[in-house]
């Protein structure tokens, strides 16, 4: 038997800010340049994403970076910490990568790294990953999310084909958080205020008080796992949408560190997907 070859970690890039921007109250716009980014590419799906990699404190690496040499030769706390970031947009052209961030105060890393950021600071990535797009052949689209999903809603709205129909639900804390994202004519974002109320719970009311067109459904819906796999069984058991027409899983979980629900989303996505499958 061939022997499998050992597993290498993808090419990371180092990036550094060129510009920052706080477009609402609980969101931070960064964007990345630099000669790192100069081999950087996207393969056209609106939910791209990037692992971004913070260094411990007092750890510094040697050159050139290399993820599987740290495993290697560091111990398991000084490996850099990584997020994983959706990317809102690529510039080509200028070499500009955008990202942005949910900012609650000094909760979690990467949201105060983001709120902190001044232009020049550096950050290594990891990536780019995605595996979703509008599909140009669907009759009409569900987009669904809360903060963490709506920079891959925007681009998805961005991207969609002329014409497309649409129902767009964002969930956010107030309507000062609330965003200006550019739409196809016709196309509005429902913007849903939680107000105080359970995440998600504003989201899944929307979804099913909502009467379904006719025709084959596009759906994306992503964001805090609790309200995801709620909607998941609502679509996949009661509305009887078939699997391949979705883009569903949990961006985080609600009480549980970015790291712990790395650790079991996989194995959790599995679990949810077995327990809602249809009765044949």
């Amino acid at each position: 038997m061939a022997e499998r070859p050992a597993r290498t970690s993808p090419k990371a890039y180092e990036s550094r800010v060129v510009h920052t921007e706080h477009l609402t109250p609980h969101m931070v716009r960064i964007v990345l340049g630099g000669e790192g980014l100069a081999d950087f590419g996207l393969d056209g799906f609106t939910d791209h994403y990037v692992k971004l990699l913070f260094t411990p404190e007092g750890v510094s690496y040697p050159e050139p970076f290399d993820m599987d040499r740290i495993r290697a030769e560091f111990p398991r706390d000084q490996w850099p910490a990584n997020r994983t970031y959706t990317v809102r947009s690529w510039d080509r052209d200028s070499g500009e990568l955008t990202i942005d961030f949910v900012v609650h105060g000094d909760e979690g890393l990467a949201g105060p790294w983001a709120a902190r950021a001044r232009v020049g600071d550096t950050l290594r990535i990891l990536g780019p990953g995605g595996g979703y797009a509008p599909d140009p052949a669907a009759d009409w689209h569900l987009l669904v999310g809360d903060e963490s999903a709506l920079p891959a809603i925007a681009a998805a709205l961005e991207n969609m084909p002329t014409g497309a129909r649409v129902h767009a639900f964002v969930e956010v804390d107030g309507p000062e958080d609330e965003q200006k994202v550019v739409t196809p004519d016709g196309v509005e974002i429902h913007w849903l205020h939680r107000s105080g109320r359970p995440v998600g719970e504003a989201l899944v009311a929307a979804v099913t008080a909502l009467e379904f067109p006719e025709g084959t459904m596009c759906a994306f819906v992503h964001g805090e796992a609790g309200f995801v796999k709620e909607l998941r069984r609502h679509l996949r058991l009661e509305r009887q949408v078939p699997r391949e027409q979705l883009s569903i899983s949990g961006y985080w979980r609600l009480g549980q560190s970015d790291e712990a629900w790395r650790a079991v989303k996989r194995e959790w996505n599995e679990q949810v997907e077995r327990e809602q499958e249809p009765a044949a």
